[in-house]
Formats: C-alpha cells, sequence, structure tokens
C-alpha cells in the first residue's frame, strides 16, 4: 500500500510548555535514536506509550478486532455497552474541571448553564491502524520534510509524515495526511439547527479516493485525494454535485473544484470551495477548511506548537453511529443531546493558527487540540476579526473497527453569536455504514462525468 510522490516528498511536554513558543524552522528530520522510540516508548504513530498513572490508560494497540455481536455491513455498535459514566460536567461543578476544556467547551457551558453538560466516562485508546501505516510511519519519521515553508510536504510514503513532530505545521500535517481507509463511499445527513432547535437535513453521498486507490492516475503527481459529493434529499437539491481535486502543496498548485447544478444542468469551477468560502449547504455555519474539522493550504496563518495537555474530548462515540436513534434524538435546541455523548480524558497537542500580517480570513485565531492517538483534530476554538470566541467545533471520535481507522461519528460546528449549530456525518437513518477499500477511477472524477453523476 506503499505511494510516494516525488511532490509529497513525552508527558514532561504538557501545559507547562505552554509558554514555549515553538516557530516552524527548515524542516528537519528527527534522529535515528529518536526515532528507534517509535514502538517502544512511543506508539508507532508518535503517541506517548504510556499513561498518566491514573485516569489514561497504556496504549495496548487499539481496538482491532468487532464486537462478538457485531454483523459485517451493519451499522457500527459500541463495543463497551457495560462502560459506566465517571462523573458528569455541569454549570454546577465547571470549576473543578475548567484546566481540561478548551475556551469553546467552557462557553458552551455560559452559553447553556441549565441543559448542557459532558458526561464522562473511562477513557479508553481504542485507536488503531494497518501495520502498513506503522511501516509508513517509521520511514517518514526520518526522511519526510517540509517544503515550499511549510505548504507542502516532501519524501514520505502514505500516511502519518511527522510521528516525533517539532513544530506546529507538522502537527497540522499529520492530521491532514493522516490515514482514512485509503478509499470510501458513504451517505450521511447534514443537519442545520436553528437557536429553538429547529433542524432540517441535507442527505449526501461521498465518495473519496485517495492517489493508491485510483486507476487511471500515471503520471499525474502531487496529489491528495479526490472528493465527490452529491446531495440526494431536499428534492430542491437533488442532483447537485461536487467534485474536488485537492493537491498536497496548495500553494504550487491550487485546490481544484467544480460544481454540477442540476437545475441548470451546468458545470462550472468553484474557486469558493477552499478557505473561509461558505461550506456546502451548511447555512454559513461552517466555511470550507472547516470541513474534517481543517483541511486545504495552511499558507494563511502563522502556526505556534504551544505543547500538549489532557483534555476531555469526545471519544468513542458510538451512541451517534446507531440506527437505534433517530435525527430528532440527537438534536437539541442550543447543541446535541449529551446523553448520547461520551467523552474522555486524553491527551492532546495544541496548536495556535495566528492569521497573517495582510492575509484575510473570517477567523483571525484558531486553537486546535489534536487526539495524539490518531492524529485527529478533536476539537477547535475559532476566534472572528476582533479576536473574540465565536465558533466551536468538536469531533465525535470512534474507532472503525471493521476496517482499523480511527475517525468519527459526526463534526458538530457551534456558532456561540446566533445560538445555531451544524451537524455533519450523521448515518443514524441511513442504510449502513461506510465501505472502504475500493478502487476508483479517474475517469469518473473528471468534471465531464459531473452531468452524469448529477441527473435527477
Amino acid at each position: 500500500m506503499y505511494r510516494m510522490l516525488k511532490s509529497r516528498h513525552w508527558s514532561a511536554l504538557f501545559i507547562a510548555l505552554a509558554s514555549v513558543v515553538l516557530t516552524l524552522p527548515s524542516s528537519a528530520q528527527v534522529s535515528e535514536d529518536e526515532a528507534a522510540e517509535l514502538g517502544k516508548t512511543l506508539t508507532p504513530i508518535g503517541a506517548e506509550q504510556k499513561g498518566n498513572g491514573s485516569t489514561i490508560p497504556e496504549w495496548t494497540g487499539g481496538l482491532t478486532e468487532p464486537p462478538a455481536n457485531y454483523q459485517t455491513g451493519t451499522h457500527l455498535i459500541d463495543p463497551f455497552p457495560d462502560d459506566k459514566p465517571l462523573f458528569t460536567i455541569t454549570q454546577d461543578n465547571l470549576a473543578l474541571y475548567k484546566n481540561k476544556l478548551s475556551v469553546g467547551q467552557l462557553t458552551m457551558f455560559k452559553q447553556h448553564p441549565k441543559s448542557y453538560r459532558m458526561v464522562v466516562y473511562p477513557s479508553r485508546r481504542t485507536a488503531a491502524l494497518p501495520q502498513s501505516v506503522y511501516a509508513d510511519a517509521t520511514y517518514n519519521a526520518t526522511h519526510a520534510k517540509l517544503t515550499d515553508g511549510g505548504n507542502g510536504v516532501t519524501d514520505f510514503r502514505g500516511y502519518v509524515p511527522f510521528p516525533i513532530p517539532k513544530n506546529g505545521l507538522e502537527v497540522i500535517w499529520n492530521h491532514i495526511l493522516r490515514y482514512r481507509g485509503g478509499s470510501s463511499k458513504r451517505s450521511i445527513a447534514q443537519v442545520i439547527t436553528q437557536s429553538n432547535g429547529d433542524f432540517h437535513h441535507v442527505l449526501l453521498e461521498e465518495e473519496v479516493v485517495y492517489p493508491e486507490n485510483m486507476d487511471g492516475l500515471e503520471g499525474i503527481e502531487n496529489m491528495l485525494v479526490f472528493f465527490k459529493q452529491s446531495v440526494t434529499e431536499p428534492g430542491r437539491l437533488t442532483g447537485n454535485v461536487l467534485l474536488v481535486h485537492d493537491t498536497v502543496n496548495q500553494v504550487q498548485e491550487p485546490r481544484k473544484a467544480w460544481i454540477y447544478n442540476a437545475g441548470q444542468r451546468r458545470v462550472r469551477r468553484a474557486p469558493q470551495v477552499a478557505y473561509d468560502g461558505p461550506g456546502t449547504s451548511s447555512d454559513g455555519l461552517r466555511t470550507s477548511d472547516n470541513f474534517d474539522m481543517y483541511n486545504g493550504a495552511p499558507d494563511r496563518y502563522d502556526w505556534k506548537l504551544v505543547g500538549k495537555q489532557e483534555l476531555y474530548i469526545p471519544y468513542n462515540n458510538y451512541k451517534l453511529a446507531s440506527n437505534a436513534y433517530k435525527y430528532k434524538d440527537i438534536i437539541r435546541p442550543g447543541h446535541m443531546n449529551p446523553d448520547l455523548l461520551r467523552y474522555e480524558l486524553h491527551r492532546v497537542w495544541i496548536v495556535e493558527a495566528t492569521l497573517k500580517e495582510g492575509q484575510r480570513h473570517i477567523y483571525t485565531k484558531r486553537t486546535f487540540y489534536i487526539d495524539e492517538d490518531s492524529w485527529q483534530i478533536a476539537v477547535v476554538d475559532h476566534y472572528d476579526s476582533r479576536g473574540e470566541f465565536w465558533r466551536l467545533s468538536e469531533a465525535y471520535g470512534m474507532q472503525v473497527y471493521y476496517a482499523d481507522i480511527p475517525l468519527k461519528s459526526a463534526e458538530g460546528y457551534y456558532d456561540i453569536t446566533n445560538n445555531r449549530y451544524l451537524v455533519i456525518g450523521l448515518q443514524n437513518e441511513v442504510s449502513g455504514p461506510t465501505e472502504y477499500g475500493h478502487r476508483g477511477k479517474m475517469v469518473d472524477f473528471t468534471p465531464a462525468a459531473l452531468r452524469r453523476s448529477g441527473r435527477r
């Protein structure tokens, strides 16, 4: 499963390092001695293998087998049905836990003092990946380099280019270039919620293919991923299709995007599908680079690695993936139903992104909290042009145990100013879970193919 593209070529580091600014150097690979810790004191992709001695356990390989009663091709079931909550964080006891919560999470308690709460469960380090990804990370540790001022990555194989990161951009690139199954097909709901709890949803069919799973790609370099998204509900949007060709270095070779409008039967370029362009069918509740918590070119921000800390983050959220619940069970005024969410204490990397002088973006600052075990961004705090907190986003993580992929059951985007929110990725009312590992055909990911894909 290796791929090489020419253009793509520990506990003491906790919150005490929050005052240390690790600026972006000319990226250098780690030493052989440092890399030798992968699989020893570090997990194969760079997390601290040991626990914290009390609430965070040691990583012992993750969740690699489905539950005995799981049936292939059905919605995921909770592998830990007997787990009981340890405690619940509310506005009344918030002072006991606030040093392990983000600014955005704390704001949610203030915004919804009577209804918002976090139900905290035992921490389970379920992240597990294929052995080939671990081998990639070992190679990458001593070979991968940032290039073009951090806008690209070179000399790496497959996924996780910087398992032992030295700066903030390397951490963010680990998120962007983490393993997500090689290819996938899924049907999902995107739910837009109003301040009073009223909501409507858009049903989407998505297909994602990475270069190693794409037939007919010979001779094309600098490619990261191919993405196609079709609207199947509501009727007024049915047949609209978004096609994206994502490059690794999007400053050198910008992202290419096209939209097929079924009503007009017309394909047009979509340069707005980048940076702070409005997210597709999101009613203005997220930007294009909010999707998957963060994606796209990093060139508009300065990136600072703050350090590491323990944080309560959404983890092992299998209820959100279950067909035992409907969207009406999940959606509540102001936030999702706390009884269906699971939070755990985990170690996260902290990266601050500050808008560069002369650059434009609706977010002037973002603080990212990245799960050390998966390189999945778990929580993001977003700040507006005045430097005031504006939006919180959370990834409701879970291990896809039938495919060895640590991903998420949904993403939530909460707008504090107008008390509305957006949830992307729910599959509770679709026919089945995401399919992984298929072969894609380049001929199906061209602008010429959009009209065929977008028939009503």
